[in-house]
């Protein structure tokens, strides 16, 4: 087997590795505005409003909008395709809006999972013939980093080695066809809450899972300086009847970490898997609080959990924009101080409540 091959120019390595290190700048996370317009279309359903691009554009004209200051917590925004060429009421491009706040805008890069053939339930994520050309395109257009999500299951049987090793290698082709054009990839393999497994369970995944990524990622010469990976915090399955604390996922989820991704990769942006907003965030404090060796940024990429109580507040009501966007800058902060292991718990209560943001089988 050969052991040759070149690591991306140094003026990509450098450029790369700047977009990725300011992504997890201290007190500072992700959002990801991504949803597909068919889950989209699902969050707004739960306001009583239709599933239009206008109904979709002015609830991303809302997050957008929101004071410059946000930009203390939130480094950057994944955006979704449709989402990436809309613009402002008075013709703003919305990349432009999170320019001047200083937010880096990314680009879902994934086409949706689909079945794994011969596999118990299990799916891979499609995607990758013309990725290249995409790439180069979305960066012409003012992004600077994808994402990508693959997803494993834990059941009786699964994630199967099939499925872990199919997910991993996808993971890698679309992390160096990123780089490839200048984008950094956000790496992320979600093993689902779903089910009724323990945390110990969930962590020896984990770690199974996150192995075989940075094996795949070293077998396509992927330059490490210049990802993030996003990955699941290690928690008991949503139907355990023994929840776990903080302390306990914290634990885990550093553990599994530590064992499986280099020092190399600047940051861990976590998703929130359905968690709370309040759960997310005290999670994300206790890791960031545990006392162990962690060489990577410990930040948040979260959908659900930086919107629920968004868009609770919003309803659809344009006289409501101000508390919708207020409540986005509490839950940023909350997520801020989180990444630093400095929230108060219950400090930052949400208008969506203590509201659980589980979504079976989630798909965006």
């Amino acid at each position: 087997m050969t052991t040759y091959f070149t690591y991306p120019p140094v003026a990509l390595q450098n450029e790369l590795r700047s977009i990725a290190e300011a992504i997890v700048h201290p007190g500072k996370g992700i959002l990801a505005a991504d949803e597909s317009i068919g889950t989209m279309g699902k969050r707004l359903e739960k306001i009583g409003l239709q599933n239009t691009e206008e109904n979709r554009r002015k609830y991303r004209q809302l997050l957008f909008t929101t004071d410059k200051s946000v930009a203390q917590h939130i480094s950057a925004v994944i955006l979704f395709h449709e989402t990436l060429y809309q613009k402002a009421d008075d013709g703003t491009p919305f990349t432009q809006l999170l320019r001047e706040r200083g937010i880096i805008p990314g680009i879902k890069v994934d086409t949706g999972v689909v079945p794994l053939f011969g596999s118990e339930d299990e799916c891979t994520t499609q995607g990758l013939d013309d990725l290249g050309k995409r790439c180069a395109q979305y960066k012409k257009d003012g992004c600077q980093f994808a994402k990508w999500r693959c997803v494993l299951k834990i059941g009786k049987n699964t994630p199967s080695y099939q499925a872990i090793m199919e997910n991993a290698n996808v993971l890698a082709r679309y992390a160096a066809t990123c780089q490839a054009n200048g984008l950094v990839p956000i790496v992320e393999p979600e093993v689902l809450i779903d089910g009724d497994h323990c945390i110990d369970r969930c962590q020896k995944v984990s770690e199974t899972v996150l192995a075989a990524v940075y094996k795949a990622l070293n077998d396509h010469h992927v330059y490490l300086e210049g990802t993030l990976l996003k990955p699941n915090m290690v928690t008991q399955g949503q139907a355990h009847k023994t929840p776990s604390s903080s302390e306990e996922i914290a634990r885990a989820t550093v553990t599994a970490l530590s064992r499986t991704v280099p020092a190399a990769v600047p940051g861990i942006t976590f998703l929130s898997g359905g968690q709370s907003e309040e759960e997310a965030t005290v999670n994300l404090n206790a890791i960031n609080r545990f006392n162990a060796k962690k060489p990577w940024a410990l930040s948040f990429s979260y959908g659900r959990a930086l919107q629920a109580s968004v868009l609770s507040a919003w309803g659809g009501k344009d006289a409501n924009v101000k508390t919708a966007q207020m409540e986005f800058m509490k839950r940023a902060k909350a997520n801020g101080e989180a990444t630093l292991g400095k929230y108060a718990t219950g400090s930052a209560a949400g208008h969506a409540g203590k509201e659980g943001l589980f979504v079976k089988d989630h798909k965006y």
